[in-house]
């Protein structure tokens, strides 16, 4: 029987199960690959928000980590919602230790509900201790252009007038270290997604074209499509691939949905 390749989800706790760890499971499972998790924080939520945040003790969240990395084959990796300085700070360490590949950082800064889920001296060790360590992130506008220190663009704006933004934006999270940059749009007008990558020794883009869809079931979209590109990037597949495959498996996990409680619900992870 042929082995999946694991991948290692590092989140929060989600109890609805629409978001973090328990959601990365299942959309691991639905690429054929295996999912561990170290939780990262704990939180009372459901369909209709966030309504606390606990973190996890930093050394317990170490532990794990090195408990998993000494037992297990780790293809790839994906970083979500870190809730405290000290397990931002715990989790860079622990990435820089082992030499992990394929790490994909989504940038878990709030909730869709408006909670902080990460303050600004937590901001300071991702932007300078885990971006340059991603071989992707994926940040939404509002979370890219905290990231990069710069003003938002008018959020009623064409895509023509945003891209130069999202171009210059690539380029100062380029400058932090990482090595491709997914700015994605569904809070925009146009679902537009960009692309920056390396391709032997260039930095190309590519617009990743894409129309909303009414749904109230979008909880824990960010959370699928960076764990869909680290699944991909365990399987072998390129940077680019991977983000187009991602992008397709979640529109899909909206297309397919069920309407499960009285807030916004989760997607259909298993398709």
């Amino acid at each position: 029987m042929k082995v999946p390749p694991v991948v290692l989800s590092i989140a929060g706790h989600d109890p609805s199960s629409g978001a973090g760890v328990t959601a990365d499971i299942k959309t691991a499972a639905a690429h054929g690959c295996f999912a561990v998790t170290c939780v990262t924080a704990l939180t009372v939520q459901s369909s209709q928000g966030v309504f606390e945040v606990r973190s996890v003790d930093a050394d317990l969240v170490l532990r794990t980590l090195g408990a998993l990395a000494e037992d297990l084959d780790i293809a790839a990796v994906r970083v979500g919602m870190l809730g405290s300085v000290a397990v931002a700070s715990t989790v860079a360490t622990f990435l820089k230790a082992f030499k992990l590949d394929n790490i994909v950082v989504d940038p878990v800064l709030r909730s869709s509900s408006g909670v902080t889920l990460l303050n600004e001296l937590g901001l300071q060790v991702l932007r300078h201790e885990l971006l340059p360590l991603a071989d992707v992130i994926t940040p939404n506008v509002l979370e890219a252009t905290v990231l990069a220190g710069i003003e938002a663009p008018p959020l009623e704006a064409a895509w023509e007038e945003v891209l130069p933004w999202r171009r210059t934006t690539a380029a100062k999270l380029w400058a932090l270290g990482s090595r491709a940059v997914v700015i994605t749009s569904g809070d925009l007008p146009e679902a537009n997604d960009y692309l920056s990558y390396l391709d032997q020794g260039e930095i190309r883009e590519e617009i990743l074209p894409g129309t909303h869809i009414e749904s109230g079931s979008t909880h824990g979209t960010g959370c699928a499509f960076a764990t869909s590109i680290a699944c991909q990037l365990a399987l072998g597949q390129g940077v680019p691939h991977a983000v187009r495959a991602a992008k397709q498996y979640v529109r899909k996990a909206v297309e397919t949905a069920y309407p499960l409680g009285k807030g916004i619900g989760p997607l259909n992870h298993m398709v």
